[in-house]
């Protein structure tokens, strides 16, 4: 199975987080903080979205950042992802 954007959407995977600080303490998963660095893994194809034009910008295998409360999260054959809007997507990592 593979997931497949509709419109203006954009499906994430999230980089690992940080497992130790900076200065070598390790961190419980608990106390991990989710990264907003993530990787495009698939892309809409734009189109009409509330009475506008919206053209995609992103594509696939891109390094992004994107809003911390941004998406939805989903599970699909083991495998976490997030799905955004483009409009949540801040930056592209290069």
């Amino acid at each position: 199975m593979k997931l497949v954007p509709l419109t203006d959407r954009v499906v994430l995977k999230q980089c690992q987080a940080e497992e130790t600080t900076k200065s070598g303490i390790i961190l419980a998963s608990a106390a991990q903080e989710k990264p907003m660095e993530a990787e495009v893994i698939a892309v809409g194809p734009g189109g009409m979205v509330d009475g506008k034009e919206v053209v995609m910008q992103v594509k696939a295998g891109q390094k992004v950042i994107y809003s911390k409360y941004a998406g939805t999260e989903v599970k699909l054959e083991g495998e976490d992802y997030i799905i955004v809007r483009q409009n949540d997507i801040l930056a592209v990592v290069e």
